[in-house]
Parts: structure tokens; sequence; C-alpha cells
């Protein structure tokens, strides 16, 4: 029996259209910004046990004009509004991105298989931060959206909608990529939520390319409108592994005072740090995982992980600074692949500046 279900999203967000000095508590509470919360519905899509959603809506419903985002969470319900749990729906991630669509161009579908852009019709944004452009900013998170903070630390809001940096003839819109797994009756969950593929049966990749048969699993094989085995009489195999460790260094252009950071992990991980060049610990975040049944509270699941507020100015990346990752996973069980990401915001070291998309 098939199930529709929806992400609802919680969006708290300041108007900025002209205001011309910092996003302070005072400055709010004396009108010269207006905070606003506002809740959002993603369109409606139907699963059923083992099948699988990966999609991209585009032009999606979003607050327009020069904000400032404060704190943005989402979580699937159900179509009467009631959370659904991760042993139902495994909400493997969630993104939300803007982008620049050429003004005139309406025939753009609602959903595309492909996140790829037209270059006549389409600007992906960039970024203004430490990536220099080579990272774009990036909502999104998965089955931790409950349990996990996602408030930009004061003075501070990630900013949309500056007039000055859309192109000219282009409007900027809105893209939600959601891929969310059905595992009620699934021989298997966490070979399910892993996409292992013999699990899902396929041999091709959404493109139509042979898998490479050393390629036991990952996003290759449990593409949009796939399905992972629901019979109940069995387990499927699991390789044995040892505590696996995953490390990956990135060098940013341009610099900056770290004011939040968090990582992202799914079923096995025990954590992870993000470690400057000499070493320091910028920050370290573990997964909360959950006790109970009950929706944000799933036995087995992560449901959250912890963050880091570092005070301010205390803790700056400096030009060029080659920053790693360590992400950290148990060998209780087996695994056949996992996932270790690290998301941080960075203010621009000129306190003159408070609204920054990092």
């Amino acid at each position: 029996m098939s199930k529709s279900c929806m992400v609802i999203f919680l969006a708290t967000l300041l108007l900025v259209e002209i205001v011309q000095s910092s996003p302070t508590l005072e400055n709010i509470e004396n009108g010269m910004m207006e905070l606003k919360t506002a809740v959002l519905l993603s369109p409606k899509f139907e699963l059923e046990p083992g099948s699988v959603i990966n999609k991209y809506y585009y032009n999606i419903d979003f607050p327009r004009g020069h904000i400032a985002l404060k704190e943005f969470d989402a979580e699937v319900v159900d179509r009467a509004g009631n959370s659904v749990p991760l042993h139902e729906t495994y909400l493997h991630h969630w993104m939300v991105k803007n982008y620049y669509q050429f003004r005139g161009i309406n025939n753009i579908s609602k959903y595309h298989r492909n996140i790829g852009f037209r270059k006549s019709d389409q600007i992906p944004a960039g970024n203004d931060g430490v990536c220099d452009h080579g990272l774009s900013q990036i909502f999104g998170l998965g089955s931790r959206t409950r349990k996990m903070s996602t408030k930009v630390p004061d003075p501070y809001g990630i900013e949309f909608g500056n007039a000055a940096k859309i192109p000219v003839g282009y409007e900027e819109r809105w893209l939600l990529n959601l891929h969310a797994i059905d595992t009620q009756g699934a021989e298997d969950q966490l070979g399910c939520t892993e996409c292992r593929c013999n699990l899902y049966n396929v041999t091709i990749d959404e493109y139509g390319k042979n898998l490479d048969p050393n390629y036991i699993g990952g996003f290759k094989c449990c593409y949009d409108e796939t399905r992972c085995r629901v019979k109940e009489d069995g387990k499927g195999l699991m390789e044995s592994v040892q505590d696996m460790i995953v490390f990956v260094s990135i060098i940013l252009p341009t610099g900056g005072n770290v004011i939040y950071g968090v990582a992202h992990q799914h079923i096995g991980g025990i954590g992870a740090a993000l470690y400057g060049e000499d070493g320091r610990v910028i920050c370290s975040s573990v997964p909360i995982y959950g006790e109970r049944k009950e929706p944000g509270n799933e036995a087995g699941y992560i449901v959250g992980m912890s963050t880091c507020y570092p005070q301010p100015d205390s803790l700056k990346i400096l030009d060029g600074e080659t920053l790693t990752v360590s992400s950290y996973y148990s060998s209780e069980q087996g695994h056949t692949r996992v996932m270790g990401l690290f998301y941080i915001l960075v203010a621009d070291s000129d306190s003159s500046v408070k609204l920054n998309s990092s």
C-alpha cells in the first residue's frame, strides 16, 4: 500500500531590503529589521514498501526578496501533517539551493531527474564565502533533521536575493533535491539505506551505463524509481569490516572566522572532526541516536548531530589553509559504503561585514 508524503520546511529569516546596519538583537527589537518564520511544503510524493524517490524540483515555493536566513529545518510528514518515522521512510537527504533563471522562461517542469543547468537559461548561484565560488551555499540534512540545530548565530545571517548579485535578465529561484527510501518490510533495512546493489537488483546506473562489477553499493544503485527487496524471510549477506576512518583534505582559498560547524553521517557513524593545518580541532561533531519508536527518536537511527558555535572571533581559518575532515564509523555491523561530510559557516574577517553567504 502506497502512502503520500511531503517535506515540511521551517525557515526563519530577516528581511534586509533596506537595512544598512548589523542584524543585532537591538536592531530587531527596534524594528530596524523584521524577523519572520515561514512554513513551506514540498511537492507531494508517493512511496510504497521498498520504493525510492530521488527527484529535483525546480522553482519551489520559497521566501523572495532580499533576505538573510537565520535557521532552516525540515522533516517528512504524511498527508495529515503527522511526522513520518525513519523506520518507515528513511530520509537519506534533502537539499535546497538557489539558482538564477532567465526571465520569461517558464517551460521548466517542476521535476527534473538531472540537476544539470542549461547555460543559456539557468545559472547556478555561486558562493561569496571561503570557497571562492568553488562550492555553493546549500541547505540540506537528512535523518538528522529533527534534533540538530541549524541556527546561524547573531549577528550573522546567510544572504540571498541581493539584486546587485543577480545577473541582468535573470531572477532568483530555488530547487529541492529529495532522496527518500521506504524501508517498511525490507529484507535488510540497513542494506537498503546504504544502497547495496544486490538488494536493488540493478546492473546499470540511472543513465543506462553498466555498473562496475566491483561496485557493491552507493548512489548508483538507489536512484529514482528503483526498488529495494522487501521479502522478510531472510537477511542479505553483509561483508565484515573494521572500524572505518575516512580522511578528506581541502584547501580554502579565503579564510575567516568560523561561526558554526556540524558533521553529516549515517547509521553506524560514531563522530567526525574538522582539523586545521596545524592539527587544531576546529569542530568535533558526534551523532545522537534514537532510543524508541516515535518520530525524532527512532531506535538505531541517527536523529541529530552535535553542533559547534565558537565564541566570536575565537577561531579563524587562514587564507589558503588546508583543512582535514575525519569521519569515524563503528564495525559492530558491516557497511556497504559510508558517508562523511562537514558543513561550516565562515564569516568575513572584517567585522563590519555581518551578512555573508559562506
